[in-house]
């Protein structure tokens, strides 16, 4: 083999120097890339760490929250019952006082003719009793001493009675 020529080494020289150039430019590109690459990972990994610490508050966040309603409902579930149970027992009282606001309602009812009533007897008691008669002698214009359709049993039981006098207890 012969020795190359100059012109040879030159250009395979300016071939070794632009590949040295390319392969110093690629390295340096890498270099970026992997810095960049590093960079973003970091980021990557801050920022995925940020996401779980996120997370993890929205977790606890949660379970707080979890922990009042749950609270919430069994003091909700608490007064729920205690109505109901005072529900019923209003429901017993209103059964039991029913039958007397039916019979206050019938003497509501009944008062009007109870008043007169009373008005009357009150009026009678007011004129007295009747002046003793002898029995043999008849009121004048009055019916006599026993009806006409009398059986005469009526006189019998009438001797067991008592005069009746009139008064109220009201």
């Amino acid at each position: 083999m012969s020795a190359p020529q100059p012109l040879q080494i030159r250009e395979a020289n300016a071939h070794l120097a632009a590949v040295h150039r390319r392969a110093a430019e690629l390295e340096a590109r890498l270099d970026a890339a992997e810095r960049t690459v590093r960079a973003q990972a970091e980021r990557l990994a801050r920022h995925d760490q940020q996401l779980r610490a996120a997370l993890d508050e929205l977790g606890r966040a949660k379970d707080c929250e979890i922990a009042a309603l749950q609270e919430q409902l069994l003091t909700s579930e608490a007064t729920v019952h205690s109505l109901q149970a005072a529900v019923r027992q209003r429901d017993e009282l209103i059964g039991q006082l029913q039958p007397r606001a039916e019979l206050l309602q019938d003497i509501c009812r009944r008062r009007p003719p109870l008043a007169g009533l009373l008005a009357a007897l009150a009026e009678a008691e007011r004129l007295g009793p009747l002046p003793t008669r002898d029995p043999g002698h008849p009121l004048p214009g009055g019916p006599s001493s026993r009806l006409a359709n009398s059986t005469g049993e009526e006189q019998d039981r009438d001797h067991h009675l008592q005069p009746a006098v009139f008064g109220t207890t009201v």
